[in-house]
């Protein structure tokens, strides 16, 4: 084995070039897997960090002010509870600094204890007048500790900037949230001594139904009552950006795959290089073991730097990105310890890999008879005609004359092409799901408060086809009150302003029948015909019977949806909207102004990012980070196809100098030399970008969709323009590659390769 290693060693220093294109391969992707790798770990484990790091509440219970004392009273019997804080919260309070303005949510705190949020710099609130300001505003307007806050009709000093899991941060949310003391909420707001918001905190969260239900039965005469859970709070951030997060830890999941068919695919294709030296080391002495041993070690010589630098340089790509998009989810990036663990973890499987791929085939190689090796036991007759021009169907001949070195690349480049049209696919989702409200399974285009105009006068306006009364509230379920999800009535036919697909069942007919969401239907356990109970803000109760599930993206699936009388009658004087169907053809913005011009603030439905409450600004800067995240994982992707390539083209170049050597002596230019070259790799190309989009349609897409979104039927297979960017893409690569080999080639003399023996 020593021999063979220092044998290997010898030929790193003399084949430099070689040397270098090898790491260059495993550097790119090295890189692919640091960008998974990192994007991964900080997504998934963002909220439980978060969670952790704040001390967020189990249960978060929010009313009607009332005075102190009869809140604290109620919360006393309640015997699961370790801590609780009791604030007053107001919203649309003004607050300025500098050019800046907003409305924002004043957040009073009343005595010590647990906070719920995490400090990113400075400290807690000590005094009156002081300010804790969301993480998110602090960085759109450039805050920093120490500076004052027009608040209200007075002001305050920023002691803190914090970030508060669950919720969405300034300007992805409308409103940014600032945290003070009691009293200077007080000053501020006008208010007497009421609360309207409590925080608890279980001694045992396992029991969290069996508390809520005592919270429900000791909270008679508390108004307005709503108890949040932190699998709410998880909703919430899910309603925002929940399935756009899932869908890039989903994809960095198969990227990181594609990343190690790639390494193992390249590692064994040098061993099929070296098929002849094999034989030479065995027809010496050498072992089967001691080969494989040698060139494994020789492989970790090389791998081992150049996975170290590319997993860094995947991790410098993303890990801003990322970390500004969990900035705006207010969700804390992971300690550095944490994630230098991970990416060595990364690194030493790299190298085992490489190692691993290197020796089982190199072993195999030298077990196989001498003779055989020395003769080039892998190149085999190919076609004698092919459908290309002669230069090309020649080099393509070269090419495929060495069918396990041309199969390792065609895996190579079916990877690359499969997570290239997958990260084009989930991008055309994206677009969609933000801009789009039919993706929802919305088929209204515009909403008035009913507040605003009657349901006589909408319709009387031309181009409006239909319209109906809409009733939206959260409830949770009567059976398990930690469970919530959104309730959505109509006036008249459901399916006729909302319709997401149907996945089992039918659509409501009567009011006393519900729609429920996939998403509803696995946590609750609910099927068609079982009962779903829903708990009302009002504190009445309705029951629907469950006659068709459906395949909703909104709110996570955690939605249901009914006819409205029965929930207009549970709650008398809920806020409705008026749901505005065109007819086909009907101009949008025309309805709009008209409905404008009558008094009327009518606004159109949108896309998931809408129906999160998210800001336009928000959406912008959020969809924004999103793009630069896909790209990076894009970009590296390119370089390793291209590596693959070049690799294949320059082995070609290097075992056929003489036959490339003998073309030019027979008068071919350097256009015909880059004929043979762009030849071989368009044979290659051709037989893996099918196959790379067929694994696209048929195994990716579909695995990352339901890795993403188990409560929807998600569609990520790739259309027609995504495949006609990676054909134009692969094109790209194979002549930049087929170029490199040129320039390589006829670099030296003609008489050069000639002289060799």
């Amino acid at each position: 084995m020593t021999a063979v290693f220092r044998h290997g060693l010898a030929r790193l220093r003399r084949d430099r070039a070689r040397t270098v294109m090898t790491a260059l391969g495993v550097a790119a992707a090295g890189a692919m897997v640091g960008a998974a790798v990192t994007i991964v770990f900080a997504l998934a484990t963002a909220f439980d960090r978060s969670a952790a790091a704040a001390d967020m509440p189990d249960v978060t219970a929010t009313f009607a002010g009332q005075p102190l004392d009869r809140v604290v009273s109620r919360v006393s019997v309640l015997v699961n509870v370790r801590a609780a804080s009791y604030r007053y919260e107001e919203s649309g309070v003004s607050i300025a600094a500098g050019v800046n303005f907003a409305n924002a949510v004043v957040d009073g705190i009343r005595g010590g204890g647990p906070r719920g949020y995490a400090l990113t710099s400075g400290r807690d609130l000590r005094r009156d007048g002081e300010a804790v300001v969301e993480r998110g505003l602090a960085r759109s307007w450039q805050l920093h500790v120490g500076d004052r806050i027009e608040l209200g009709g007075g002001s305050a000093r920023i002691v803190g900037i914090a970030a508060t899991p669950g919720l969405v941060a300034y300007p992805l949310s409308r409103s940014p949230r600032i945290y003070v003391t009691y009293e200077t909420a007080r000053a501020i707001t006008g208010t007497g001594g009421s609360v309207n918001d409590v925080l608890l905190w279980l001694n045992d969260p396992s029991q969290l139904d069996v508390t809520l239900a005592q919270a429900r039965s000791a909270s008679f005469g508390l108004s307005d009552l709503r108890f949040v859970t932190k699998s709410g709070y998880r909703h919430v951030i899910g309603r925002a950006a929940g399935l756009v997060v899932a869908l890039l830890v989903a994809f960095s999941l198969i990227a990181l795959a594609a990343a190690g068919v790639m390494l193992a695919a390249s590692a064994g294709a040098e061993i099929q290089r070296r098929r002849q030296a094999i034989g030479v080391m065995r027809a010496v002495g050498a072992s089967p073991g001691a080969v494989g041993a040698g060139y494994a070690l020789e492989t970790t010589v090389v791998t081992a730097p150049a996975a170290a630098c590319g997993l860094l340089l995947g991790w410098a790509i993303v890990a801003g990105p990322t970390g500004r998009l969990l900035g705006i989810l207010n969700e804390l990036t992971p300690p550095w310890a944490a994630t230098l663990g991970l990416l060595v973890a990364a690194w030493i499987a790299i190298v085992l890999l490489v190692a691993a791929a290197t020796w089982l085939p190199a072993r195999r190689a030298a077990r196989a008879n001498v003779v055989e090796s020395l003769r080039g036991a892998d190149v085999v007759g190919a076609a004698r005609r092919l459908p290309l021009p002669a230069l090309a169907g020649f080099g393509a001949r070269l090419a495929l004359a060495r069918p396990a070195r041309a199969a390792a690349l065609v895996a190579v480049l079916a990877a690359s092409t499969a997570v290239v049209l997958l990260i084009l696919s989930i991008a055309d989702v994206l677009r969609s799901l933000e801009r789009n409200a039919q993706t929802l399974g919305t088929r209204y285009q515009l909403t008035v408060p009913a507040s605003e105009s009657s349901l006589s006068a909408v319709r009387r306006v031309r181009g409006v086809a239909a319209a109906a009364l809409r009733y939206e509230t959260d409830a949770a379920d009567s059976f398990d009150l930690g469970e919530s999800f959104t309730l959505v009535g109509f006036s008249g036919d459901v399916s006729q302003y909302e319709a997401p697909p149907l996945a089992q069942g039918r659509r409501v007919r009567t009011p006393d029948e519900v729609d429920v969401g996939l998403g509803l239907a696995q946590a609750l356990d609910l099927h068609v015909g079982t009962t779903l109970a829903a708990q009302l803000p009002s504190g009445r109760e309705v029951r629907f019977s469950v006659v068709g599930i459906i395949d909703a993206l909104r709110n996570e699936g955690l939605v249901a949806y009914v006819q409205a009388p029965r929930l207009r009658a549970a709650i008398p004087f809920a806020a409705a909207d008026i749901a505005v169907k065109l007819t086909p053809g009907a101009s949008l913005d025309r309805v709009r102004n008209i409905l404008i011009s009558r008094g009327t603030y009518p606004q159109k439905t949108g896309g998931i990012a809408q129906d999160s409450g998210l800001g336009s600004s928000g959406r912008t800067s959020f969809l924004r980070i999103l793009a630069a995240l896909l790209r990076s994982v894009a970009v590296l992707d390119g370089l390793v196809c291209v590596y693959a390539l070049a690799q294949m083209l320059a082995l070609i170049a290097r075992e056929r100098r003489r036959a490339v050597a003998l073309v030019r002596a027979l008068g071919a230019s350097r256009a015909q030399v880059f004929a043979v070259f762009g030849g071989a790799a368009l044979v290659l190309a051709a037989v893996a970008t099918p196959i790379g989009i067929a694994v696209q349609r048929g195994v990716l897409g579909p695995a990352v969709a339901r890795i993403a979104a188990s409560y929807v039927s998600l569609s990520l297979g790739a259309g027609g323009s995504a495949i006609a960017v990676v054909l134009v893409g692969v094109a790209v690569a194979t002549a930049l590659a087929a170029g490199w080999a040129t320039r390589s080639a006829t670099a030296d003399a003609i008489v050069t390769p000639l002289r060799e023996d």
